[in-house]
C-alpha cells in the first residue's frame, strides 16, 4: 500500500505465503508506478521479506528497503486496516466456491473499489486515485526556457 495516497499499487495472490509471493507484488507495484525519486518499500520481518531472492528484486527495482521494529503494533497498522475493511466489505459477504473466484473478487474491490471509489477520511474523504490526481494537477511543472 502507498502510505502517501493508501492506494494498494501492487498486488499478488498465492496459497503459499513466499518470497515469489511478495516479488510478484513488488514488480507489479515497480511496473504500474512512476517513480521520480528514491522509493522505499517497509516491509515486516517475515521470512518471506528478509530472503535473499527479495532483496535481490529490490535491488533489481532500484527501491530502498526498510524495515520495521520486531513486536511493534504500530508498524503495520496500515496494513493491517486494510485487511480488516477487506474482511468486512468483501471476504464475509459470501461463501466463495474456489480459491479462483475469491482471487478474482479481491482484485476487483482493490482495483474498482478501494482505489477508485472508497473514501478515505485520512485523504479528506476522497479515494486515493481521486487524491493522487489532485494532488498530480496542483504540481508544479518544470519550465522550458
Amino acid at each position: 500500500m502507498d502510505c502517501f495516497s493508501k492506494m494498494i499499487v501492487g498486488r499478488s495472490f498465492s496459497t503459499t505465503a513466499d518470497t515469489a509471493l511478495v516479488n510478484n507484488a513488488v514488480n507489479m507495484a515497480a511496473q504500474e508506478r512512476i517513480r521520480w525519486e528514491a522509493t522505499i518499500l517497509h516491509a515486516d520481518h517475515g521470512p518471506q521479506f528478509t530472503s535473499w531472492g527479495f532483496g535481490e528484486n529490490l535491488r533489481r527495482w532500484g527501491l530502498l528497503e526498510s524495515f520495521g521494529t520486531v513486536g511493534d503494533c504500530f508498524d503495520n497498522a496500515v496494513m493491517e486496516a486494510f485487511w480488516g475493511r477487506l474482511q468486512t466489505e468483501l471476504l464475509n459477504t459470501k461463501k466463495w466456491s474456489t480459491t479462483l473466484e475469491l482471487t478474482a473478487a479481491m482484485a476487483d474491490h482493490i482495483d474498482n473499489f478501494h482505489n477508485a471509489e472508497r473514501r478515505h477520511s485520512y485523504l479528506g474523504n476522497l479515494s486515493p486515485m481521486e487524491y493522487e490526481k489532485l494532488w498530480a494537477d496542483i504540481q508544479p511543472y518544470p519550465q522550458l526556457s
